[in-house]
């Protein structure tokens, strides 16, 4: 990729200075996501972040996985956020890295921080450890193991190594401030004891480290200049800085923060997504109706549209929320330039044309494309018998009512003819079955050659041609903006919308039943369609409603 993915941000103005001074000569970056979930929204905005500030100053942005917790990591998730990765338009080359492949380099700096007097070995229990860290506005207890000498830290880090101790036994915790105000700097647990194997180095280690002594390792390791992250690490910089200032290590990089994507009627927790996963109320991680990466590819989002909206959100440090309608609109603007059209009725009602002859059949040329001057054309069949959509008939209709339901009045038929309503059919319930009406064979193709007024078109389908098309019909998870937050005792799981995915079948033209998988189309007056990548069979694709032709949600 060669274009520039992130619109002008605080964070390049400061690399733009960087620059002008001479401070850094190239530009370094890294997206270091844990390997314990898929990739959602949210990571997409710091993924075009970091990578799209590479291409911009023409550095590199590295791929490496912080994978520091065994217990929650799987390769199943490293596998899936580079497929995310390369799908959203971005390559990382030969740059593909792994905190575990420092963990040899890590356990000696925390040696050294041990030999320094910096680092001490903590046998509290957690909630011991909790609370003799005290509270911001009060200082903390020291741990009565604070004290002990540098050769005994080193001999009980030595055995933790060993596997001599349990899970929680001991952690060793960096000695530096129990009174500070900052929580994360009253001597933090850097490194504990996880007996569980790691994905990658099996069971070398029952020690781990934690993620704020790993983080800042890495990126001095890897010459990053600019680590980029969300807000909430801002109070954890000065341990960033702390650890790399007490290390022997030559490079030290400069954390930034920027306010994370907040998205409504969403939320962007794995813990939480998880959840709706263990609990069956989605089909898995790329249920389409999901916020990760891979549910929105499968809904049929385009990776153009998720980095145009990641663009348009900007990069501040200013918590906001952003509004699922302008990623909607995104998808929309790329679509509607680029997809084909075709016609598909959704909700059929059978259409009798009385004055067409009975075994007569003839074909219809469409366009595919209507905003391309070069677009393609298609075959359409047409017959006596037609299906319509349901909602274009109204029995009582008002004087604003362009469709079929008063007697006489016109409608044109996309690309056929014009047809005019003579009655209804109903069954012995009283219920609407069948539509009667005439056409006028002087009007093929949908035009008025005596330039009558007709103000409504609509689309339909042969019914001797039509095939039976699944249709999946996804709309937002939740039924609030902000499900995330408690109110009346109710949790994020009370507010699922019920018709988040109604499934129906439709009559479809047969020309979109040669669709091939992963084709994008809107089905006119209906909405924009991807034919699903994984249900969708030879000559019978399902369909997955990306977005609706315009908003229905305020």
């Amino acid at each position: 990729m060669t274009e520039e993915i992130v619109a002008n941000n605080f964070i390049h103005e400061i690399i733009d200075e960087d620059l002008k001074s001479g401070k850094h000569t190239e530009v370094v970056t890294r997206f270091p996501p844990e390997p314990n979930g898929y990739l959602h929204i949210g990571h997409a905005k710091s993924i075009c972040l970091n990578f799209g500030t590479a291409i911009k100053y023409n550095g590199r942005c590295n791929m490496r996985f912080d994978d520091t917790n065994p217990e929650k990591e799987e390769v199943e998730y490293v596998d899936s956020i580079l497929e995310d990765i390369r799908w959203l338009g971005f390559d990382w080359g030969e740059n593909l890295f792994f905190a575990s492949d420092y963990f040899d380099r890590m356990y000696g700096y925390a040696v050294e921080l041990i030999e320094k007097g910096l680092a001490y070995a903590c046998r509290l229990t957690p909630e011991e450890f909790k609370g003799c860290r005290g509270i911001p506005t009060e200082p903390g207890k020291d741990s009565p193991f604070r004290d002990t000498t540098p050769e005994e830290n080193l001999k009980i880090f030595e055995n933790m190594k060993a596997g001599v101790y349990n899970d929680g036994e001991y952690v060793i915790r960096a000695k530096i401030d129990m009174a500070s105000p900052n929580l994360h700097m009253r001597d933090p647990a850097i490194y504990r004891i996880k007996k569980a194997d790691h994905h990658r180095t099996g069971d070398k280690w029952c020690i781990y480290p934690m993620y704020d002594f790993a983080h800042c390792i890495e990126d001095a390791i890897e010459g990053i200049t600019h680590s980029i992250c969300t807000l909430e690490f801002e109070v954890h910089r000065p341990l960033y800085d702390w650890i790399l200032d007490n290390i022997s290590i030559e490079c030290h990089p400069r954390q930034y923060e920027f306010a994370r994507l907040n998205l409504n009627y969403t939320v962007m927790s794995k813990r939480k997504l998880l959840q709706l996963i263990e609990e069956k109320y989605v089909n898995g991680w790329d249920d389409p109706r999901m916020p990760t990466v891979a549910g929105l590819r499968r809904r049929g989002y385009t990776a153009a549209s998720i980095r145009e909206f990641c663009k348009r959100i900007g990069v501040t440090k200013f918590e906001s929320m952003s509004d699922i309608a302008l990623l909607e609109h995104c998808v929309r603007e790329e679509l509607n330039v680029t997809s084909d059209r075709y016609m598909g009725v959704l909700d059929p009602i059978k259409v009798v044309i009385e004055n067409y002859p009975e075994n007569q059949e003839e074909i219809l040329i469409g366009t595919n494309n209507p905003m391309d001057e070069k677009s393609a054309t298609r075959e359409i069949p047409f017959s006596r018998e037609l299906y319509v959509e349901r909602n274009d008939y109204m029995e009582n209709p008002p004087n604003k009512f362009h469709r079929l339901g008063k007697p006489g009045k016109e409608v044109r038929l996309r690309y056929a003819y014009f047809i005019a309503f003579k009655e209804a059919i109903k069954d012995e319930d009283g219920n609407v079955i069948e539509l009667r009406c005439t056409y006028d064979p002087e009007t093929k193709g949908g035009n008025a050659p005596d330039e009558r007024k007709v103000r409504g078109t609509i689309q339909w389908v042969s019914a001797k041609h039509a095939y039976d098309a699944e249709m999946r019909l996804y709309d937002r998870l939740f039924d609030c903006e902000t499900p995330d937050i408690n109110k009346d005792g109710k949790t994020f799981i009370d507010h699922l919308y019920k018709d988040s995915l109604k499934t129906l079948t439709a009559k479809v033209e047969p020309a979109a039943q040669k669709l091939g998988k992963t084709a994008r189309i809107q089905f006119e007056r209906t909405g924009y369609f991807y034919v699903d990548h994984i249900d969708s069979t030879e000559n019978a694709p399902v369909f997955n409603q990306i977005v609706p032709l315009r908003s229905s949600w305020k």
